[in-house]
């Protein structure tokens, strides 16, 4: 048996989560068919949710802050008149209501939660209260007092509904819980709502169109043959590099001069018609995307955000 040494892996793969397991332990296994040394994911999704969760690998892990900031979009279907323990179909039934809301009734309650909203985090959420996370506690039983946190909600709408459940859309900023989203809705309604399916359609300007699903992945591991190179050149096929990754950025090019200082940290005076905003940073000389940088406009000045230093 031949037993494969962990690679140094460098990119982005776009993966289709699959339902029933928690973002961490499917990084583990997607980790494991790379065969990679280091790796993370960009935006935690519960063990009921599918969708996107991009995973990092190598040094790409330094983007997984600056992505994580952006939006992301959800079809979720909700049942209303039952509340649960976790807000969604995995926890214990706590109360059925009856449901008596009219179309229009939904329509204004989808109003009130759009725009700037406050939300209290769920007990069942990855938020840690002491170094431990909240979930932990919700299994002993325990509550802990949670301060609200504000969200923006662009778009909230209607797309389908079969009785009691609903199918809506959602475009939020980062850190919106959409099961508690959710729960808001029912207690508007007078009715209460869990969450039964939750898929991530979209975060930020990654492309869809590069998910690629889990099992695929485990179909081609499991056919790998012993010293199998075609495996290796497969898989990191569906890798995405990090220049490709941060393209929407606007760029900025500087001489070999620049770059010595840039990457060193000192700043670099600059005269842009950028405002506040990270840029990819290219070599004028290679044309190599180097680093993401931030340009200060009151300043006129460059100064290095995460330095990459992969070869494109």
């Amino acid at each position: 048996m031949v037993i494969h040494k962990k690679r140094n892996v460098h990119g982005f793969l776009l993966l289709d989560k699959p339902k029933g397991v928690s973002s961490n332990n499917i990084l583990q296994k997607i980790k494991k068919v790379f065969y990679a040394k280091k790796a993370g994911y960009i935006g935690t999704l519960d063990p009921l949710a599918t969708g996107i969760l991009p995973i990092c690998f190598g040094k790409c892990t330094k983007l997984s802050h600056d992505l994580n900031q952006f939006d992301k979009k959800y079809s979720v279907i909700a049942k209303f008149g039952e509340t649960t323990s976790t807000a969604d179909s995995e926890g214990i039934l706590l109360k059925k209501r009856s449901v008596f809301f009219t179309f229009s009734d939904l329509e204004n309650a989808l109003q009130k939660l759009t725009g700037s909203i406050n939300q209290i985090p769920p007990m069942y959420s990855a938020i840690k209260y002491n170094g431990i996370p909240l979930y932990k506690y919700a299994r002993k039983g325990l509550n802990i007092s949670r301060n609200s946190r504000k969200v923006f909600i662009h778009n909230f709408y209607f797309i389908a509904q079969k009785k009691n459940l609903v199918k809506l859309e959602v475009h939020c900023s980062k850190g919106t819980y959409i099961r508690t989203l959710i729960e808001d809705l029912g207690e508007i309604l007078n009715c209460g709502a869990h969450v039964i399916a939750l898929r991530r359609l979209q975060v930020g300007l990654f492309p869809f169109n590069r998910l690629v699903s889990a099992s695929y992945l485990f179909n081609i591991m499991s056919k790998k043959k012993i010293y199998d190179l075609d495996f290796f050149k497969k898989i990191d096929s569906f890798l995405i590099s990090a220049k490709n990754i941060v393209s929407f950025f606007p760029k900025i090019y500087l001489s070999t001069k620049e770059l010595s200082f840039f990457v060193s940290g000192k700043k670099i005076h600059i005269i842009s018609e950028i405002k506040n905003s990270l840029v990819q940073v290219f070599s004028k000389k290679s044309g190599y995307f180097i680093s993401l940088g931030k340009i200060i406009f009151n300043k006129k000045v460059l100064i290095l955000h995460r330095f990459i230093s992969i070869i494109n």
